[in-house]
Order: structure tokens, then sequence, then C-alpha cells
């Protein structure tokens, strides 16, 4: 059975059907500005925001590709990203040192390409803030990246192994979702 996304009808249930395409660009001209999304901005998202941005810069989309993330609360804005996802990271030669939690903005949806959400929970809040957006533009993590549409878990309070598997599932879901952005944005084959 085809997703139905609020807003966006027939389209809506042509783009679940088709394996979910990711959106085009708002600008060709810019780097294509993708937003990772969680519930405190200080785990997952933000987790999924380094590994997309090493990714992306060694499948020789840097500077063509603009990642960030944010959270759907405000419990945790301007906190560094939890030790425990610090750690993971930094095991697998990844940098979240610099992070800061922030929390999503309805005014962000008109200049980002892509809003993905870590869980359902955060998908149904997301949608909510883009009710009156027809091209909203937001989508769950795990139905794009070919996780089966799959929530990523939260690690919040979690031992090492529980962020390890997160780690595990995003780092999975990038490696499809570098490919869907290599080819949306005409990278040549040669050069994937």
């Amino acid at each position: 059975m085809a997703t139905q996304y609020p807003g966006c009808g027939m389209l809506g249930a042509m783009a679940a059907l088709s394996g979910n395409p990711l959106p085009p660009p708002r600008d060709a001209s810019q780097p294509y500005r993708v937003c990772f999304v969680c519930l405190g901005n200080i785990c997952r998202s933000p987790m999924a925001e380094a590994v997309l941005r090493a990714k992306a810069a060694a499948a020789g989309l840097d500077g063509r590709v603009a990642v960030d993330s944010a959270g759907t609360g405000d419990w945790h804005v301007g906190q560094r990203m939890n030790p425990g996802a610090r750690t993971q990271l930094a095991k697998r030669g990844y940098d979240g040192d610099a992070h800061r939690a922030r929390q999503f903005d309805a005014s962000w949806l008109a200049g980002r390409d892509l809003v993905l959400a870590m869980d359902s929970s955060n998908l149904a809040s997301l949608r909510r803030v883009a009710r009156d957006d027809p091209d909203h533009r937001v989508r769950l993590f795990g139905e794009v990246t070919g996780l089966g549409g799959t929530d990523v878990p939260d690690p919040y309070g979690g031992d090492p192994g529980e962020f390890a598997r997160v780690l595990d599932l995003l780092e999975s879901g990038m490696t499809r979702l570098v490919s869907q952005l290599s080819e949306l944005l005409g990278m040549p084959a040669a050069e994937r």
C-alpha cells in the first residue's frame, strides 16, 4: 500500500509507489539542503548530520549538499551532542564536537530541499508544522533511505551499544541517500 502524504494527494501516492524519490532542488544554483530532525537534536539527528556530511564529501558532493539538523522540542537548545552519540561518531571517524542543539523553525521549510524525520512521531510533528505548505518536502528517514519505513530508535539514556546500533542504521541508510543525491544532482556514474 502506498504511503499517503498529507497535502500531497495523488503526487504523494505516486512518489511512494516509485520508491519515494527525493524532491527536486528548490534552486539548482544553490546546494541541495537536507535537514535531519529528531526530538531534542542531541542524538540521532546530529549523528545523521555528521554521517551525511562526511559521506557526501567522500562522494564528491562537498559544496553541492548542505546538511544541518534540529529537534522538534526545545529542551536541549544550545547543548552539545549527547556524549554517547559523540563517542560513537568519534570511534568511526566522524566529528560531532561543534554541534549545538537547535529547535526546528517552521520558516526553515521554505529553505530546505528535504527534511528527514528520524521517527514517525517526529514526522507527525513536522507535518503538522508544514500543513499549509503544499511542497513541504518532509519525509521519514527510513522511507527515503531504503530501511523500509523503519524508525531510527532514540538511544537517549541508552548504553553504548544502542548508540552504535543507531549509527549502524544511519550509515546503512546514508549509502542509499548519497546515491540518490548523486543521481538527482547529476553526478556522472564514473564520479559516484
